[in-house]
């Protein structure tokens, strides 16, 4: 009888110096959320910082190399972009190619195509085709199998991931849906910020348009892209890398590796409406 007593006291005493721990532990990895719900909440996250977005512009810099057959680089291309956003839509504004400045038979044109594309981001845009990102991932999601949510330190961050495959018998309405089912790949989502931080994602089967009469493109093609903090109040794209073999209209094979950096962020204020005519103003810093 003491032998039990003194067994079940020490039990107790155990209980009694293990329960903060094991509170503590429970604290530091609550459960994982669900991921649907998860991806609803990046895109209302970003619906919020969409005004703080309008006030930065960054600069894009694209490497396209042309693969031969024999999977050599017969060719290279740099393009450098700046970027900025008007009510929400990304505009791409050409800057320089292979680091030369354009002509003014090419400035023209650009300028006129960038401001086709601020006049029509002017335009009221109706709610389900705002956050486009986002709610292609969300779309994603609807047609693919979500497997092995997990969190994991990402870039000194904490993050929720987890892996997609397309459903082949999934029903879909539109092209990227239609592309979402021969796609597989991984997602990090930022756990404090609510942000996409990465998405890799590969081709698991050839994929065609028109029947692979407009374009076929191969399995094992793939892209990722990254997203990162910047002064502590928005995400902006960081970068990302394209692998892509395809065939136009049955004839042209294209074979690219495209490597995107972004860089160089601004945080500006306008002076005046926002549209073609406002008056951009970098901040001076403190």
């Amino acid at each position: 009888m003491h032998a039990q007593r003194t067994f079940s006291l020490t039990g107790i005493i155990l209980l009694w110096l293990l329960a903060p721990l094991a509170l503590a532990q429970q604290a530091a990895n609550p459960p994982l959320p669900n991921v649907h719900q998860l991806m609803q909440e990046v895109r209302e996250h970003q619906k919020q910082l969409d005004k703080v977005r309008e006030n930065y512009t960054f600069t894009i810099s694209q490497v396209v190399q042309e693969i031969d057959s024999k999977g050599q680089v017969s060719k290279t291309e740099t393009t450098e972009y700046e970027v900025f956003f008007v009510h929400g839509r990304q505009i791409s504004q050409e800057v320089k190619k292979d680091g030369k400045p354009l002509s003014e038979e090419e400035q023209k044109k650009v300028t006129e195509r960038v401001t086709r594309a601020v006049e029509n981001a002017e335009k009221p845009e109706p709610e389900q085709h705002q956050n486009n990102q986002s709610i292609s991932l969300l779309h994603m999601l609807e047609i693919m199998d979500v497997r092995n949510p997990r969190r994991e330190s990402f870039r000194g961050r904490q993050t929720i991931v987890f892996d997609v495959v397309g459903r082949k018998d999934a029903k879909t309405h539109d092209l990227s849906e239609d592309v979402s089912k021969k796609l597989q790949g991984t997602i990090w989502v930022d756990e404090a910020d609510r942000q996409v931080a990465r998405l890799e994602a590969v081709f698991n089967d050839n994929f065609h348009v028109g029947g692979g009469l407009v374009v076929n493109v191969q399995k094992g093609s793939r892209f990722n892209f990254d997203q990162a903090p910047v002064n502590g109040e928005i995400w902006l794209p960081s970068g990302g890398e394209v692998t892509i073999d395809m065939r136009l209209m049955l004839v042209k094979g294209i074979r690219q590796h495209i490597v995107i950096r972004d860089y160089d962020y601004k945080r500006f204020h306008v002076e005046a409406q926002q549209g073609k005519d406002a008056k951009v103003v970098p901040e001076k810093k403190p």
